[in-house]
């Protein structure tokens, strides 16, 4: 069971969490929530709809009515093909592979919280379509354009396990529970290695001998560096299974003590990627 001194902790936390949130749900852009409290005063869709996962459990009508403006607001800016922009209030600030997964994601919460279950319908159909169209195979996984999600210049190709942990999500949290379970078989397969590429052999997110999945995974090429954000979620979002999710969260405390050892690591928080890309590394 948990401390008691573990749950002051959290407490103090969420209440932190909420102070930021509250202090941001007004910025200068069109009375759109800001992203960060004393940093971006921008309201970038990526962080905004992250958000959403505190404000849904904090149950603050001030905070649900701040994020219904935003979602509404990226509804309205949606291109003509169901790509949402990366800058809620900027139409034309396009590109980013996780934008419209992470829209889709934001809404399935909100109707959740709200049992407003046709909410932006029309967006999130024409959304769902534009990601459909974002899987080069036309399977379920969905690749992406190097550089073109959250990391911005660290390279991303092809399948990233981030992206595709998003598309698993919003498609339980819409219904489509078919289609989230080929999400979710795709990423199960092998990475595929050896050079070579047999036929009717499809890459996945598994790393042979290792409990957490791939960064990314496109034909023979793959990256085994650890994301943590991505993992996180898979573990989150029910794609790895209890045990892996078990084995992963005991891999990364190992890992995190031999980086501290070595003098890697000053605090005891993980890193979002690791192992760390060095000069004289072929990925630097």
């Amino acid at each position: 069971m948990m401390q008691t001194i573990n749950w002051q902790t959290i407490e103090e936390a969420k209440k932190a969490a909420l102070e930021v949130l509250l202090h941001n749900a007004h910025g200068p852009f069109h009375g759109l929530p800001r992203t960060a409290g004393w940093g971006y005063p921008e309201p970038y869709t990526r962080d905004l709809m992250f958000s959403i996962l505190g404000i849904a459990v904090s149950g603050n009508q001030k905070l649900l009515k701040s994020i219904r403006s935003v979602l509404e607001t990226l509804a309205k800016n949606q291109t003509e093909h169901g790509h949402i922009p990366s800058l809620v209030h900027d139409k034309e600030d396009r590109g980013a592979s996780d934008s419209t997964p992470l829209f889709l994601l934001g809404v399935g919460i909100f109707r959740k919280i709200t049992a407003e279950h046709d909410f932006l319908q029309e967006a999130v159909s024409k959304a769902l379509t534009w990601m459909a169209y974002q899987c080069p195979a036309d399977r379920y996984l969905v690749a992406q354009q190097p550089t073109s999600d959250w990391r911005d210049e660290q390279w991303v190709i092809g399948y990233g396990l981030f992206v595709n942990t998003l598309v698993y999500s919003y498609l339980r949290l819409l219904g489509q529970h078919e289609r989230a379970e080929e999400v979710r078989h795709e990423i199960r397969r092998f990475t595929v290695t050896g050079g070579a590429m047999h036929h009717h052999v499809h890459e996945g997110f598994v790393v042979k001998h290792k409990p957490y999945y791939a960064f990314w995974s496109y034909k023979i090429y793959s990256s085994e560096r650890f994301d943590l954000l991505g993992n996180s979620l898979a573990i989150l979002s029910g794609i790895a299974s209890p045990t892996r999710a078990e084995e992963m969260v005991s891999w990364i405390e190992e890992e995190c003590a031999a980086m501290r050892e070595k003098g890697e690591l000053a605090v005891d928080l993980p890193p979002n990627f690791f192992p760390y890309i060095k000069p004289e590394d072929p990925d630097w």
